[in-house]
């Protein structure tokens, strides 16, 4: 049974917000990967920053910055790199062994 907002055919078809993100080719899954995980790196950054800078206030001690993007920024970037172009890459072969 089909509902008036498609929820079953955004989980069958891969949807999101109305993306179709089953229908991206490789090379758009690996940029669509890189991208978020860009992102990703760049939010978790600065939230870490925000935080130390908190901690600089608070406390008055100067903390390491750099520390922000080696045990922050980074960890965060790869881990949601990985998961985004896992799931992408599953979608992909998904369509790929459905048209076969």
């Amino acid at each position: 049974m089909t509902n008036a907002f498609g929820v079953e055919r955004a989980r069958r078809e891969g949807t999101l917000l109305g993306v179709p993100l089953g229908e991206l080719g490789f090379f758009q899954t690996l940029l669509m990967s890189a991208a978020t995980g860009f992102a990703a790196f760049f939010a978790a950054t600065f939230v870490a920053i925000v935080a130390m800078l908190g901690y600089l206030i608070g406390t008055g001690k100067t903390p390491d910055f750099a520390r922000t993007y080696k045990i922050y920024g980074a960890p965060v970037g790869v881990l949601v790199l990985l998961v985004t172009f896992s799931y992408l890459m599953t979608l992909w072969a998904r369509r790929k062994l459905r048209r076969a």
